[in-house]
Order: structure tokens, then sequence, then C-alpha cells
């Protein structure tokens, strides 16, 4: 196994990975019906952490192995992991936010677009209080607003809508890159499938 190390942020520890396999339980539980923007900020804010983590987690736990527990004393590892952890969540939540409000603007004739960015900023002002690092939280509001600014509302919806997260996914997961470009094409496919549950699940619970 080649694994690449490059930050120095020290907070993901065990418990991450617990929290990875009850996301994996709590999957299959029933949904809450999406009636207002609260709910909707929600609905953004849990499924953008479950596919981040869920698919970056799997992916290093496919290539560590069975052993891949006896990692978790390397702090340089686990460093990179939590580097990786936030900025793959962070696009995650730009994917689902524009996504989502695409979606309404088309099926549910929602025109208060900006209210996509208030939802946004307010989940990024939560996780920054959360320990989302200065650097992710400054760059997503500048990825944020460069995408708002291009977006065809009528269209995103439909037009290859979470490519950022699995390419942040690709991006950021801390494994080697010789071995990523064996893996590119799995990684990628792993988080639009993810993304596909996520798309089916919106489309039915989303009544506002």
């Amino acid at each position: 196994m080649a694994l690449k190390y490059k930050f120095n942020l020290k907070d993901i520890t065990v418990e991450d990975f617990k929290v990875y396999f009850l996301a994996l339980f709590k999957a299959i539980l029933p949904k809450k019906k999406i009636k207002n923007l609260s709910d909707l900020q929600s609905f953004i804010q849990k499924k953008s952490a479950w596919v981040s983590q869920v698919t970056l987690y799997s992916y290093l736990k496919t290539r560590m192995g069975t052993k891949y527990v006896l990692h978790f004393d390397n702090e340089e590892l686990l460093s990179s992991i939590n580097k990786a952890k936030w900025n793959i969540y962070s696009v995650a939540l730009q994917d689902l936010t524009f996504f989502s409000f695409s979606y309404l603007n088309v099926f549910f004739n929602y025109e208060d677009i900006i209210k996509s960015r208030e939802i946004f900023n307010s989940i990024l002002d939560n996780e920054k209080k959360n320990g989302m690092p200065e650097q992710v939280f400054n760059d997503a509001k500048i990825s944020f607003e460069e995408r708002f600014k291009k977006i065809d509302w009528k269209k995103h919806y439909s037009s290859l809508p979470f490519n950022e997260s699995a390419l942040a996914l690709y991006e950021w997961a801390p494994i080697s890159d010789e071995l990523k470009t064996l893996d590119r094409k799995i990684v990628l496919n792993s988080m639009i499938l993810k993304w596909d549950n996520i798309k089916e699940e919106f489309t039915k619970l989303i009544s506002i």
C-alpha cells in the first residue's frame, strides 16, 4: 500500500470511523419530508456529510485492507484524512445546494434562488464552529460565488451536477498518485452512485 501524507491537522479520530459506520446504518432509516427551507438546509448538510464520509472512508478502507484500524496511530495519515474530509465535504455542500435549487426552480417554479447562498453560508458558518479549517472555509465561499454566477438553473440539475465533488474525492483522498490513477474511474463512479441515491431520495421527499 502506498499512501501519501501532506497535512498537519490532527483532529480526526477513531470516532470519525464509528460515525462512518453509523452513517451506513442510518441510510436505511425512514426519511423526513422536506417541507420548508429549514428542512432543506438540514437535508443538504446531512446528505453532503454522509456522501463525503462514506465515499472517502470506503475508499481508504479498500486501499488499506483488513488492517486499516492499525493506521489510526499514524498522526500524519489522520491529518491527511481530516484535511481531505473537509475539502470534499465543502464541495459536496455546493453540489447538493445547486442541484436542489435547480430542481426546485424547474419543477416547483421556485424563483428565490438567492436562498441557495443563504443556506450554503449558514451551513458553512456552523461547520466553521465545528472545526472546518479557515482555508477550507474561505475557499468554499469563493468557489460557491464563482459557480453561482455561471449556473444555468434551468439545466443544472440534469447536467452532471455532482461532478465537482466526485473530482474532489479523487483529488483529496490521501492515496498515492500512482494508485489513484488506477482507481480513477472506480473512485469517481463510487461518488456519483451515492449521489444518484440522494437525488432519488430528494425527489421523493421534497414538498416545498
